[in-house]
């Protein structure tokens, strides 16, 4: 089976065509394909599918083999895929996933793609929608406690769903340990992703994200989106802010009503076959 290996900003996917059906992936294939020791290693594996509804489907597996409804990174990865490949030749299209239809606008210079903007949609901050355990109109700055520590959290559904923790303190140690207390906490049943959010400036931010399913990621679109969301929803961000990750930068637009924007690189890293 023929594969790509993209990379955005540090959170790397294994990109296949499936547009004529025929690669058969499955939960435990492709946990195997994403091992770091036994098999390709990634943070997910990305199909590139045919769709009804739209230009083209993404399907997304998680390292873990669990399903993901969407994912930022990974959306900027396909779309250069798509176009570098020839399987949609066209500088806007649309993109059929598990959390609606998103839509990506490429930066194209001499054939190559070097930046997407991609529509993320809305985000939703019900309850319902996240889902989160206390019934709520909106999550935004609302106080929970784990293991005897309080947070003050803004919830949503981003494509999954994402929590975002403001603060001062975002050391690797506390975002792993923290990060995956959170995710398995009784207010969210069916789990979240985290950010831990630290403010420069109301333009600038620098986020670290403890992934569902993933664990702790060099970069994460959604959680990008999310953040600055929350520092928008909670007046502390302006409507256009720059986000520092650990493999590099995302530009994050919002204004409230509209959808999310959000700009930034992918890159192929290399090619192969991979034997099932």
């Amino acid at each position: 089976m023929k594969f790509y290996k993209y990379t955005g900003l540090g959170n790397d996917f294994v990109l296949i065509n499936n547009l004529k059906c025929n690669v058969d992936i499955d939960s435990r294939l492709a946990k195997a394909m994403c091992d770091r020791h036994f098999g390709i290693g990634a943070d997910g594996i990305v199909l590139a599918s045919p769709s009804k509804s739209c230009d083209i489907r993404m399907e997304i597996y998680n390292s873990d083999g669990s399903i993901a409804e969407m994912c930022g990174n990974a959306s900027r990865c396909f779309a250069k895929f798509c176009y570098e490949k020839n399987l949609i030749k066209r500088e806007s299209f649309t993109v059929e996933t598990l959390a609606g239809t998103i839509v990506p606008k490429l930066y194209i210079e001499d054939g190559i793609v070097k930046n997407v903007t991609v529509d993320m949609g809305q985000p939703k901050f019900g309850s319902k929608d996240i889902p989160f355990k206390v019934n709520l109109d909106k999550v935004v700055d609302y106080p929970i406690r784990i293991d005897g520590k309080e947070y003050i959290i803004t919830s949503m559904f981003m494509g999954v769903p994402h929590t975002v923790v403001f603060t001062d303190e975002i050391e690797d140690e506390k975002v792993i340990a923290e990060g995956r207390k959170i995710e398995t906490s009784e207010y969210f049943p069916r789990k979240t992703n985290v950010n831990f959010a630290s403010i420069i400036n109301r333009n600038e931010i620098v986020l670290r994200t403890w992934e569902r399913g993933a664990g702790y990621t060099m970069a994460c679109g959604t959680g990008s989106c999310a953040a600055v969301v929350a520092g928008i929803e909670s007046g502390r961000l302006n409507n256009k802010v720059k986000v520092h990750l650990r493999g590099g930068d995302l530009t994050i637009e919002w204004k409230v009503g509209e959808k999310v924007q959000m700009t930034g690189e992918a890159k192929e890293v290399f090619t192969g076959e991979y034997e099932i």
